[in-house]
């Protein structure tokens, strides 16, 4: 077995190994430490003599680097001060795993790293690397920064949650909802960079996006009766099913109206929509409504029979359940697709003048869009200018600046 397969094996069962041996040792550090180790010593040892269950050699030998770490621990320290405060280590540590609290553990493990207490970059790193099961080379090339970048993060974050004193444990339940909400959005972070790159050349990283998509049937699955779960993954998978026809063959970007909706994955659009049912049993959420949003893009043969009346309503609902100036300007699209450009620049405006997204490109974009419509070019040009300055993604960039100089 070479390093691929170590990968894959890691990929998948990285989560379960992590979260049983957090509740073993009482130590989300350390448990990620002796993971890591046991994938290192892998990635020798593999491809000299395959094991019969690699999951159960990586847990196997994860448990007795934990073994090991304690020992010398406590060895530096009064020896039995740690174990007193905590678990049965040794003794835990040596009984078979229970299945049954397997799925528990996972979803544990999903919100320690996504804790409250962590900062965005820090949740989004631990979450890709101990529930993911990427590297920080992979998270790194990701999201475009260092490598000693993401370790730092990694590491902040472990001790961040050993000062805070965060428990290995389920939420209770009246806090689980709101906890909830953290996760879903951490997931949401990562799968957005990936759809659409904040950064680089790139317009799609879809790697990113679909190790999103992993993550969220692996939290669908472990919590069945959360709509709002329902409504990310379902968000995900129909905007996911666009990805074959965002981008040419030069990875240039292809826009909605220019895409050819053939190339549309199917099988993830059926995926996105079985989730959309599950999400509306009490009613839409926030996730809920944008990937309803996203089924009447899916179910149009083309963006003029796009039935924008019913986006321009879905619009406004998201408004009053999550406002934000993104969905301010998101409906201010859809407005102008069902109604014209002039009620849509309205809106436009009244963003600008709250300063609302300040140094943002999407304002520029889409005002320029809207003047240009209206036929006021030089004011089209200027606007479309200024958000290729403002834009970081090359890709995004190079497209802004082409129909600004076909305005003239």
């Amino acid at each position: 077995m070479g390093t691929a397969d170590v990968e894959a094996v890691w990929r998948i069962e990285s989560a379960r190994i992590v979260a049983a041996l957090t509740r073993f040792t009482g130590d989300f550090g350390l448990a990620e430490d002796a993971a890591q180790e046991a994938v290192a010593e892998a990635l020798v040892s593999w491809p000299l003599a395959a094991p019969d269950n690699p999951a159960g050699w990586l847990m196997a030998t994860a448990r007795r680097r934990a073994i090991d770490a304690i020992r010398r621990r406590t060895a530096l320290r009064d020896r039995y001060a740690l174990l007193a405060a905590g678990p049965a280590v040794d003794s835990a540590v040596d009984d078979d795993i229970d299945p049954d609290r397997i799925d528990d553990d996972v979803l544990a493990l999903m919100f320690v790293s996504c804790h409250p207490v962590l900062s965005r970059e820090a949740r989004v790193a631990l979450t890709l690397r101990v529930v993911g099961g990427l590297s920080s080379e992979e998270i790194a090339r990701a999201f475009l920064v260092a490598v000693p970048t993401v370790q730092a993060r990694i590491t902040r974050g472990k001790k961040t949650i050993a000062a805070a004193g965060v428990p290995f444990e389920l939420p209770a339940a009246g806090e689980r909802r709101e906890r909830l909400g953290g996760v879903l959005s951490v997931l949401y972070v990562i799968f957005t960079e990936g759809s659409t790159a904040t950064s680089g050349d790139r317009l799609l990283r879809p790697d990113v996006a679909y190790e999103a998509i992993r993550l969220a049937r692996t939290l669908a699955a472990l919590q069945p009766d959360e709509p709002e779960v329902h409504g990310l993954l379902a968000l995900c998978e129909l905007t996911a099913a666009r990805f074959p026809a965002r981008t040419g063959p030069d990875g240039s970007p292809v826009l909605l109206e220019d895409q050819d909706r053939r190339l549309w994955d199917r099988s993830a659009i059926r995926r996105g929509l079985a989730a959309l049912v599950k999400a509306s049993a009490r009613g839409l959420g926030p996730y809920g409504l944008q990937a309803a949003i996203a089924a009447a893009h899916a179910a149009a043969p083309s963006v003029e029979e796009t039935d924008w009346d019913r986006i321009v309503v879905l619009y406004e609902a998201l408004g009053r359940v999550a406002p934000s100036p993104v969905v301010e300007l998101n409906r201010a699209v859809a407005v102008a697709m069902a109604t014209g450009p002039a009620q849509a620049l309205a809106i436009v405006d009244e963003l600008i003048a709250l300063d609302r997204l300040p140094g943002s490109h999407l304002v520029p974009t889409v005002r320029g869009e809207l003047l240009a419509r209206l036929g006021r070019r030089p004011e089209a040009r200027a606007e479309l200018e200024l958000a290729a300055r403002l834009c970081a993604n090359q890709r995004e960039r190079s497209v802004l600046l082409r129909k600004a100089a076909a305005l003239g």
